[in-house]
């Protein structure tokens, strides 16, 4: 059975079209406009073996806020489509990653209760075109529309390229984690029977 999602959205701010498949290798279609952005959800996709497509257009001309929000909302909702009932899933991930000086931690649950932690030693600056708060806009609303518990960590780092970079890459790696099948669970991973 496919594990895979489809979402289109439409807003007088944006326009995006969004195709995941949790079962994949890695390969990625991205356009979103904002092309650090466009970088990291590369990452996403690679290190956590999802095949991605996307394109978004937004109202740039204003600020990518929108764009990069928005996009967070569909990738969210598309892991909770592709996941379904959440069976036989390791349901928790979590990784480190360093990326030169810098080192992140991104922790995950498919709990099915949306939360956001975000923790830095400091919010990352401007790259490009994207000021790195845009990065907690969309964690917050992947974690949101996807019903994840999503802890995110840049534990130190100089260079804001680099702290950014190593956190998306645990972000796929921790996903990857949590969504792969579990060999030993025969239904949903919780004490409580639902998720």
């Amino acid at each position: 059975m496919s594990r895979s999602a489809k979402i289109e959205r439409k807003t007088k701010e944006t326009s995006i079209s969004l195709s995941l498949e949790l079962d994949g290798t890695g390969k990625s279609e991205i356009s979103t406009g904002v092309g650090f952005f466009d970088h990291m959800l590369t990452h996403v996709a690679f290190h956590g073996f999802f095949d991605l497509k996307l394109e978004a257009k937004g109202d740039l001309e204003v600020d990518p806020h929108h764009t990069v929000e928005d996009v967070g909302i569909c990738l969210g909702k598309a892991f909770s489509q592709a996941l379904g009932e959440r069976k036989g899933l390791v349901r928790y991930g979590s990784a480190f990653v360093p990326m030169d000086e810098s080192l992140s931690q991104v922790v995950v649950d498919l709990s099915n209760r949306p939360l956001y932690k975000g923790v830095y030693q400091r919010c990352p600056g401007q790259v490009g075109e994207f000021n790195g708060q845009l990065a907690e806009e969309f964690w917050r609303a992947l974690a949101l529309a996807g019903g994840l518990t999503l802890h995110v960590r840049l534990i130190y780092g100089d260079n804001d390229h680099h702290m950014l970079e190593a956190a998306f890459k645990a972000l796929g790696r921790a996903l990857d984690q949590a969504t792969a099948p579990e060999a030993r669970e025969r239904g949903v991973s919780s004490t409580k029977g639902v998720l």
